[in-house]
């Protein structure tokens, strides 16, 4: 067995030193979509590749859109049947409200639903401070997982997005957030959501939410994802839509014409950088005796199909001494043999694993398991390493 650990210790070191993958950006490939907003990003939600950016990188206030951010990082860290309680500093928050009551208990699952169908203030402070211990350590979270995604020009104060010094982002940064919050499913299923109803236990009647976000009723395809406002940050819009099995996320940040623009972003990603099936699973590789691990897909202009590459980079055979005497040996199941490098324009976008044919082949990792940059990396082959373990060390 230590053998067995010892071999497959010396192969994971170069695979988790890929480069992050997805992060080739499509500016100027294409002139993008007019539109009214300060600052604007699109995004390809499965590849994280942004197809379209206007002073992305700008950081402005963002408003309710900070509540993308409260409700993943509640989501990994809480309990969904969880009781949460309304306290004195939760009860009555200004702005946006779900109206709880003091002393409410509500499950944190419903709490997520009045967060971002209703844009509920108290319902942000109540989950901060159950989640979190308070909201200050709530906070923490948040700024932790922000740095965890990379994104580079984000800051958070609040758990709500009341305007506040030192409470900012970019709409590059909240693309690639709302990019990684969709892979939740239990996240992507609240925002998606266009009427909810919640046990009140105060009154005979429940409470009724509807969506704020206009977008699911305006849009085909529209699936998500926040509104916001605030008299400094104005209209602020994250949306999403999935349209033959792609999945795009809008930002528009200061934008009086939010709906419409869009409408015309959306438009523009799906038309101009649909996806692409580069590889699939177990398809052989010319000339070698390995197949594919999985499938690769991704976002593609007609004109750059040319200029996507592929590399095969297989691993050195390696032999381990055995720790019982001078033999050497090699695992014959163990079929990992190395991986195919995905380049456009020279830059990486993607690699997938390559096996020997016959060897055991993990299944592809669930959407919602992937994320972007280098996390995301380390994170889908994570998964398919622990089905690589399971398979060895199975009786």
């Amino acid at each position: 067995m230590r053998k067995l650990m010892k071999f497959m210790a010396c192969m994971l070191v170069p695979l988790f030193l890929f480069p992050s993958i997805g992060l080739a950006e499509a500016q100027g490939t294409i002139p993008g979509p007019s539109n009214h907003a300060q600052s604007a990003a699109l995004i390809d939600v499965t590849s994280g590749r942004i197809l379209y950016s206007k002073d992305g990188d700008k950081e402005l206030r963002i408003a309710s859109l900070t509540k993308i951010m409260t409700a993943i990082v509640a989501i990994e860290h809480g309990k969904l049947d969880d009781k949460v309680k309304v306290t004195s500093s939760a009860f009555a928050k200004e702005g946006s409200s779900i109206y709880l009551k003091l002393g409410e208990e509500m499950t944190l699952e419903n709490m997520l639903y009045g967060l971002m169908l209703r844009s509920g203030n108290d319902a942000a402070s109540a989950i901060a401070e159950h989640v979190g211990g308070s909201e200050e350590g709530f906070v923490l979270l948040m700024n932790k997982k922000a740095e965890q995604i990379g994104l580079t020009h984000s800051h958070f104060m609040n758990p709500h997005g009341l305007d506040a010094d030192g409470h900012y982002s970019t709409a590059n940064d909240l693309a690639r957030l709302t990019a990684y919050a969709l892979k939740n499913p239990v996240f992507k299923r609240i925002v998606a959501t266009e009427n909810k109803s919640a046990p009140n236990p105060n009154e005979s009647w429940e409470y009724s939410w509807q969506n704020k976000n206009k977008m699911l009723r305006l849009y085909e395809g529209a699936d998500g994802v926040k509104t916001g406002y605030t008299k400094k940050a104005f209209r602020c819009l994250v949306s999403s839509a999935t349209r033959n099995g792609q999945q795009l996320a809008a930002v528009t940040l200061n934008d009086g014409d939010d709906w419409n623009d869009h409408a015309r972003m959306l438009n523009f990603g799906f038309e101009n950088f649909p996806l692409v099936e580069i590889a699939k699973k177990e398809q052989p590789v010319q000339n070698t005796d390995v197949v594919t691990g999985r499938g690769f897909t991704y976002p593609l202009a007609k004109s750059e199909t040319s200029s996507l590459t592929k590399k095969l980079i297989l691993l050195d055979n390696r032999v381990q001494e055995s720790t019982e005497g001078d033999a050497k040996t090699t695992d014959p199941t163990f079929g990992l043999a190395g991986r195919i490098d995905m380049q456009l324009d020279g830059k990486l976008v993607g690699s997938i694993p390559v096996y020997r044919k016959g060897s055991y082949i993990p299944p592809e990792p669930k959407t919602e398991d992937a994320t972007l940059g280098g996390i995301g990396e380390i994170s889908t082959w994570a998964s398919a390493w622990r089905a690589v373990l399971s398979h060895l060390l199975s009786p």
